[in-house]
């Protein structure tokens, strides 16, 4: 990549974060009074936004559950956004306090705040780096200190690539933090879909896109094709609260109201 493409995107405290915005409907308060301006406009164009966020979380955690129950030790987290309450290394310690994660996070506010939450466990720490240029997440001296990828990893990218334009080679992104996985690590994906979804989701896509945060709503088979080199476990591509529930009832009548598809996969 040339000197000038290398150049990292500027954070621009003046528009809407799509991190704090999450963050904000999720019921936390690391966000500003422009995020919370927003993510009010989402309300009104969607109103369940809060739990369809909540819903997303609650995938987040059964992946990485499942991917310690397989055995995985260490988790790297990319785009981890704001530290909430049950974030992956609360769940993964839980089953094995030796359990190893890494964040990764270009947004200062998200940054900042784990680094705070994490200043006292020594297997976690957060990374602050574009997660679009893999070499600066996988040389980064923190990740080199807890992680070992000479051993299984889980690679982690909830609601993340959904964010990347084609033309910003999002399988090209996904591969690159493959190549660097062992056979037996585990990648977790979830991704915003327009598949089963109503005109109101391509509304809210674009409200993003105003605001200057571009959403890019990717089908199961568009989602098949950006993870080449995983084998898909059961269920599959399928909507968030679909994917291996704690409960039946949990998945409703409707669960393409989600509007996230989610999967993880087994490199082998």
């Amino acid at each position: 990549m040339s000197e000038d493409g290398h150049a990292k995107r500027g954070i621009d405290f003046d528009k809407p974060n799509a991190a704090r915005v999450y963050d904000y409907l999720i019921g936390g308060k690391l966000n500003y009074a422009i995020d919370r301006m927003f993510a009010e406009k989402i309300l009104e164009v969607r109103p369940e936004a809060r739990e369809l966020a909540l819903l997303n979380r609650r995938w987040l955690r059964r992946a990485v559950r499942f991917g310690a129950e397989q055995g995985i030790r260490q988790f790297l987290d990319i785009g981890s956004g704001m530290p909430t309450v049950g974030h992956v290394h609360e769940v993964v310690q839980a089953i094995d306090p030796e359990s190893r994660v890494v964040y990764v996070d270009n947004e200062p506010v998200a940054v900042a705040h784990s680094e705070i939450v994490l200043q006292d466990n020594e297997n976690a720490a957060m990374v602050q780096a574009d997660a679009e240029y893999p070499d600066d997440v996988l040389e980064h001296e923190t990740t080199l200190e807890l992680l070992d990828f000479g051993r299984p990893v889980m690679l982690i990218m909830a609601a993340f690539v959904h964010f990347i334009p084609d033309e910003r080679d999002p399988a090209g992104l996904v591969a690159a933090y493959r190549d660097a996985l062992v056979p037996g690590s585990y990648l977790a994906l979830s991704s915003g879909t327009f598949e089963g979804q109503g005109e109101e989701v391509r509304r809210a896509a674009e409200l993003y896109q105003k605001s200057g945060t571009d959403v890019f709503a990717r089908s199961r088979e568009e989602l098949r094709a950006l993870v080449a080199g995983f084998e898909l476990v059961d269920p599959g591509i399928v909507f968030t609260p679909e994917w291996r529930p704690d409960d039946p009832d949990e998945v409703g009548a409707h669960p393409e109201q989600a509007s996230q598809l989610a999967l993880v996969g087994r490199k082998a």
